[in-house]
C-alpha cells in the first residue's frame, strides 16, 4: 500500500507540474491567462459530455469576500445533511484544495486520470489552466453524483469560464477595484463584468452596493427578469461564525440571504439551526485557510489574504483594533499592485519586513522597499517571505502584534 500510494503521489506530481508550467494560469503570470470569451469552456465541456448541466449550484462573484462566502455555503449545506462540491480559487498550499466534496480534498488519483484522458484535446484546443480546472471540478462532481455545488468565480463573472453554469441562485458579494487591466476602471464597469453572472428568472444576491455598482445590478436583473435581494438591507443581525475578520460580517449577511431564497425553492430543507451550526463550524467542514487566521500567541501572529484597497482597508482598520505593544507587518505583493493605491492605507508606526512571494508575479522586496518608504513605511528587504517573518518574531516581544498579508500568495507561505 505504501509503495501504491508514493506511485500516485510521483503521477499526481507530474500532472500537477504540467498544469502549472505548460500553461498559462493567471496565478503565476497575469495577463497572459486570461481569456476573453467563453468558446473554450463550452469547446471543453461539449468534449466532456456537459457535466455541468447535470449539476445544481450556486455561483458566486465578488472583488472580495467571495472564498469565505462560497465556504459557509458549503458548510451549512453539509451540516444539513447534504453531499456538496466547492470550486474555489486560488489554493493556498495544494492544487486540491480548489475541488472539494464535503470538506475533502479532490482525489489525487482523478486528477491524474482525468488529465491523462483528456491531455492531447487540452493541447489541440490550447485550453487555460482554468478552463481545464474548471472542467475537472464538473467530472468530479458529477461522477461523484453530489446534490449542490458552491461555484466560485475566478475574475470578473461575464467572462469567466465557470459562467457556463445555469445556477439556482447568483451572488455577488460586493464590487470594488481590482483587476482593472481586464475588468475595467470603475465601479460601473467592474459590475457590469460581475453582473454578468445573472441568468435569466434566476434570483441574485447583492452582499454589498455603493451608489454607483447598484443601478448596475438592478438594470441587468430587470433585463434578465430576475429577483434581485440586496442582504445588507434585508439581514440586521447575522449569526457568529467562526470565520474571524471585520469584513466577515457583511459576508454573513450574504450568506443568510442566499439561504432564506434557497429555502424558498423548496429544494433543499436547510434548518435555522443547522444554518448556525454551519457559520460556526465552517472552518472544520471546510478548512477554510487564511482569513484573519492566527498563526500564533505571544506575540500574535495573524495573517489574512486581503490584498486590494477594498479587502486591505477593512484588514487594516481591525489591526488598529487590536491591543499590542509593537506592531509588525510581513508585506508582500504581485508586479500588478498598484502601489500608491494600497500602500498609503498602511499604518507608519510599525516595522516592515518586506517580501516577495514565491510565483513568477510577485514584486522583488527591494522594489516594495523602495516604493514604500514614499509613504513612510520603513523596514528591510528580505529574500523570502519565511526570511521576513521570522526576522519579525525574532524582533517582537511577547506583547506585540505580527500581521503578515498583502498578497494570498504571501499567506500561502506561511499557513
Amino acid at each position: 500500500m505504501p509503495i501504491q500510494s508514493n506511485t500516485i503521489d510521483i503521477k499526481y506530481q507530474a500532472t500537477t507540474d504540467w498544469m502549472f508550467q505548460q500553461l498559462p494560469m493567471f496565478q503565476n503570470v497575469g495577463a497572459s491567462a486570461y481569456k476573453n470569451d467563453l468558446s473554450n469552456i463550452v469547446l471543453l465541456c461539449n468534449h466532456l459530455e456537459n457535466p455541468h448541466l447535470k449539476l445544481q449550484c450556486i455561483h458566486v462573484a465578488g472583488t472580495n469576500g467571495k472564498g469565505s462566502t462560497s465556504h459557509m455555503l458549503a458548510s451549512i449545506l453539509q451540516e444539513s445533511g447534504y453531499k456538496v462540491g466547492l470550486f474555489t480559487s486560488p489554493h493556498l498550499r495544494d492544487f486540491r484544495e480548489r475541488v472539494k466534496i464535503n470538506g475533502i480534498d479532490i482525489d489525487k488519483k482523478f486528477i491524474v486520470d482525468f488529465v491523462k484522458k483528456h491531455k492531447s484535446f487540452f493541447e489541440a484546443n490550447q485550453l487555460s489552466f482554468f478552463e481545464m480546472t474548471a472542467g475537472l471540478a464538473f467530472e468530479y462532481f458529477k461522477s461523484h453524483k453530489t446534490d449542490i455545488n458552491i461555484i466560485e468565480v475566478g475574475m470578473g463573472g461575464r467572462l469567466d469560464a465557470t459562467n457556463i453554469i445555469l445556477p439556482l441562485i447568483s451572488v455577488i458579494t460586493n464590487i470594488g477595484l481590482d483587476h482593472t487591466q481586464f475588468l475595467g476602471t470603475t465601479i460601473e464597469a467592474i459590475a457590469t463584468e460581475k453582473a454578468g453572472i445573472i441568468k435569466q428568472n434566476v434570483p441574485v444576491i447583492i452582499g454589498e452596493f455603493t451608489q454607483e455598482s447598484k443601478p448596475v445590478f438592478l438594470q441587468k436583473a430587470q433585463d434578465c427578469k430576475s429577483e434581485i435581494y440586496f442582504a445588507s438591507e434585508l439581514i440586521q443581525n447575522p449569526y457568529p461564525s467562526m470565520l474571524r475578520g471585520d469584513y466577515q460580517n457583511a459576508n454573513i449577511k450574504t450568506v443568510i440571504q442566499t439561504i432564506t431564497i434557497l429555502r424558498s425553492q423548496e429544494q433543499f430543507l436547510i434548518s435555522e439551526e443547522k444554518l448556525k451550526d454551519g457559520l460556526m463550524y465552517v472552518l472544520k467542514n471546510t478548512h477554510l485557510l487564511g482569513r484573519w487566521q492566527e498563526l500564533g500567541q505571544f506575540p500574535t501572529i495573524v495573517a489574512d489574504t486581503g490584498h486590494n484597497k477594498h479587502g486591505l482597508a477593512i484588514v487594516i482598520n481591525q489591526i488598529r483594533n487590536q491591543i499590542f505593544d509593537n506592531l509588525h507587518i510581513v508585506l508582500g505583493v504581485v508586479n500588478d499592485k498598484d502601489l500608491a493605491e494600497i500602500l498609503p492605507l498602511f499604518p507608519k508606526n510599525a516595522t516592515y519586513y518586506f517580501c516577495s512571494p514565491n510565483v513568477l508575479r510577485g514584486l522583488p522586496a527591494i522594489e516594495l522597499q523602495a516604493s514604500a518608504i514614499a509613504y513612510n513605511l520603513i523596514g528591510d528587504a528580505f529574500n523570502t517571505v519565511n526570511l521576513a517573518l521570522s526576522e519579525a518574531k525574532k524582533n517582537a516581544s511577547n506583547s506585540d502584534f505580527i500581521f503578515v498579508g498583502g498578497s494570498t500568495f504571501v499567506v500561502a507561505e506561511v499557513v
